[in-house]
């Protein structure tokens, strides 16, 4: 069968509608999947862009057809899928979803039992060699049934569970749903709380009318900071369009970097757990794995993405792990991630601290970072190594593209896992400096 290979991630599947991905596409991966992963059932859930619905129905017909059944969660976050897995016991499950991404694309998060992911490297690709060998796709004589089933009040109980909502301080505070599934996720939550919050963009829209829902880029927080300010908020939080990620902003409008929550997160822990371990992707702030030894515990530094991330985290038992880009990692949620679980957590962590968000920050950050610069080159290899050679006297290592480090700074080269760019990430000491190695390392990477 004709498949365009390229929708196959390392990650996820993911491509635009319907050149790439269409109702066809989705019978054939539903298919596949189930005889590669032979599950007796498979949970799927869905976010709100406008072809979920028509994807579903073709990637379930795909399941039942080789006898599997299909427990459908309806409209959910990617964390709540997850959840689901983890908690009830089903063998896969399948998020459709796009995460971030425009409004024309769609794809497929994909776990085994226990919520683990399903990566490239894992399955995905033979899934992918199976679609493309098929001639015919046989029906199973008996066909699988779809059950419905409703996760909202045990999934918001189980993120609860993490914090003691006694504690908790009544907060006033903006949140950007970005008329994504925070906005169908959040609600039962936030009546648990005693918190004020304003919410900007709670409808779930798939055309994503206000802004793209990417909270990592500053151009997509502008509504939340101006409500920030209109509201005299506390602070604001945005999530992304499938609600598993989660950006804080504070009171004077300066977004946070993941980093900087995988701090607030890995302290609040730690003094609640003493001793344990956590991870942190090597494009984190050197802040973070300080901060984690300074308080007892251990921190364990990874590559970066949720498919290296996890396994990592059932090999040492990490209680938590953290990236930059606002995933969030819990042991005891089947070490998947949440940004809603993350969010509590900081909540809780502010609420017993007292203090504003950003007194708080400036203790655990002394340091300057550029923020993920992407290039466009010609050749990853060749801009690479010529990167490689001009920072010869520092020290280097490959885990993850190229990382230099020096005592005053250090930056991280690394190439894209679908584009032919390199993102390169800087943090110096000062500001100053910041600057002179941003432009330098800019101008070899240019050529």
């Amino acid at each position: 069968m004709q498949i365009d290979p390229t929708i196959f991630k390392a990650y996820d599947i993911r491509g635009t509608v319907p050149d790439q991905i269409n109702t066809d596409t989705a019978y054939q991966i539903g298919y596949c999947l189930a005889r590669f992963l032979k599950p007796a059932s498979v949970a799927i859930g869905r976010d709100m862009r406008l072809s979920s619905d028509e994807l579903f129905e073709s990637l379930t017909r795909g399941i039942n057809d080789t006898g599997v059944d299909v427990v459908d969660l309806g409209l959910v976050s990617t964390d709540g899928l997850y959840f689901a897995v983890g908690k009830f016991g089903y063998e896969a499950g399948i998020m459709i979803t796009a995460s971030h991404n425009p409004k024309e694309y769609n794809g497929f998060k994909v776990c085994k039992a226990g919520a683990v992911p399903l990566s490239g490297s894992d399955g995905l690709n033979e899934v992918r060699r199976a679609i493309e060998k098929a001639t015919e796709f046989p029906k199973a004589p008996s066909r699988g049934m779809v059950v419905r089933k409703d996760i909202s009040e045990d999934y918001a109980a189980h993120c609860l569970s993490f914090v003691d909502i006694s504690t908790l301080k009544k907060f006033n505070v903006v949140i950007d749903a970005g008329n994504g599934m925070a906005g169908a996720t959040l609600p039962a939550v936030l009546d648990k709380l005693p918190i004020e919050v304003h919410r900007l963009f709670f409808e779930l829209d798939g055309t994503f009318p206000n802004h793209p829902a990417s909270p990592i880029e500053l151009e997509n927080l502008q509504d939340l900071i101006a409500k920030i300010k209109e509201t005299r908020a506390d602070f604001g939080v945005a999530f992304d369009g499938d609600a598993d990620r989660m950006f804080l902003v504070d009171h004077n409008g300066r977004q946070l970097g993941g980093d900087m929550v995988t701090a607030m997160v890995a302290k609040s822990l730690l003094a609640k757990n003493p001793g344990e371990t956590i991870l942190y992707n090597l494009i984190c702030s050197h802040a973070v794995p300080e901060l984690i030894e300074r308080m007892g515990g251990k921190a364990i530094r990874t590559r970066v993405g949720h498919a290296l991330i996890k396994p990592l985290m059932r090999e040492y038992n990490a209680i938590f792990g953290g990236e930059h880009s606002g995933h969030f990692y819990f042991r005891d949620n089947w070490f998947a991630d949440s940004g809603l679980i993350a969010w509590l957590v900081c909540l809780e962590l502010l609420s017993k601290e007292d203090r504003p968000l950003h007194e708080l920050i400036a203790d655990l950050d002394p340091y300057f970072r550029s923020g993920e610069i992407n290039n466009r080159v010609n050749s990853i290899s060749e801009v690479t190594e010529r990167v490689a050679r001009a920072f010869a006297d520092g020290r280097q290592d490959r885990e993850d593209g190229l990382t230099v480090q020096y005592d005053d700074f250090w930056f991280n080269l690394r190439p894209s896992n679908t584009e032919p760019l390199l993102r390169l990430n800087v943090e110096a000491n000062s500001r100053d400096l910041l600057k002179k190695k941003t432009d330098e390392i800019v101008a070899l990477i240019k050529g």
